[in-house]
């Protein structure tokens, strides 16, 4: 069977400098309109939570948009809704009853195969019959089919295309995402922007850090590779590889676009942006999601 992350193994360094980049919330504005339209209506049908649809829809933006979560793959973050509404006042006077989910947590746990529509279907097939896999299974192709449907014509931020262009002769550019490749391909396409990367890597080739760990470790200095993203798995991933980031601040892309053309570009490619600059920037960007939901404070 052919590896999804081969392209990754193959890529070889055909400039000094390496920037891995992230596509949803970061390269395009697309967090809002994938989450609140295709996202959580998806989880109230197909896991049977209409009875209490409001509270289904503010866990799944709280985890998918608006926490230290953000980002993060569908699988775990389905599994975090679940748990966000078990604990929850209003679901539990309810009595409505939220999925237990056991399958679906260990498909979670396991690492033999990807958190991917794939990676689902071969897990399947260790697990025949399991009618929760099955429900999962039904749910991420409809989201898949919801976003296909919905989402297209959202421009990249702006500065973002500006940054591409200026950063084309200097380093190697990757897509570094856990989105379907799919809809990477599909929107990195539309756009024109596919050509100023080497790479699009979706969640069927890994985790993040397994992106940056094939593609750029061992190949360049690390100080020379750049991890940039809106959530903190972006950073997550970028730490693991001993790489540098640069945030892009959630509510706040367009200016975080134009500070990287403008200052924190010039820094990384004249190697003064590690240390002090690189800090500062993570200490704001980590202002900006809480890890408490609003309705659980006092």
């Amino acid at each position: 069977m052919t590896d999804p992350a081969q392209p990754l193994r193959d890529l070889q360094p055909e400039h000094e400098f390496f920037i891995g980049i992230d596509s949803d919330g970061c390269a395009f504005d697309t967090m809002e309109v994938k989450h609140k339209e295709c996202f959580a209506p998806n989880i109230i049908k197909y896991w049977n939570l209409q009875a209490v649809s409001k509270y289904a829809r503010e866990a799944a933006e709280f985890v998918n948009l608006y926490s230290k979560w953000r980002g993060v793959n569908r699988w775990p973050a389905l599994v975090m809704v679940f748990d966000l509404l078990n604990e929850r006042d209003e679901v539990i006077r309810r009595k409505v009853t939220i999925p237990a989910a056991k399958s679906l947590r260990a498909f979670v746990a396991q690492d033999k195969h990807p958190h991917s529509d794939a990676g689902l279907k071969a897990y399947m097939q260790d697990h025949p019959g399991d009618p929760e896999l099955a429900q999962a299974l039904a749910w991420t192709t409809a989201v898949n089919a919801s976003v296909a449907d919905m989402v297209h014509g959202v421009p990249p931020f702006p500065y973002m295309r500006e940054s591409l262009e200026a950063m084309s002769g200097q380093a190697d550019m990757m897509v570094v995402s856990a989105t379907p490749c799919a809809a990477l391909e599909k929107e990195w396409h539309e756009h024109d922007i596919a050509q100023y990367v080497r790479v699009i890597a979706g969640q069927e080739m890994g985790k993040k850090a397994v992106h940056l760990e094939l593609a750029a470790a061992g190949k360049y200095d690390p100080n020379k590779i750049l991890m940039m993203g809106d959530a903190p798995g972006d950073m997550k991933a970028a730490k693991a590889n001993n790489a540098l980031f640069y945030p892009i601040n959630p509510g706040a892309e367009e200016q975080s676009w134009q500070r990287f053309y403008e200052e924190a570009m010039p820094r990384f490619f004249a190697g003064t942006y590690a240390g002090e600059y690189e800090a500062s920037l993570i200490a704001e960007f980590e202002t900006y999601l809480p890890d408490t939901p609003p309705w659980k404070k006092k």
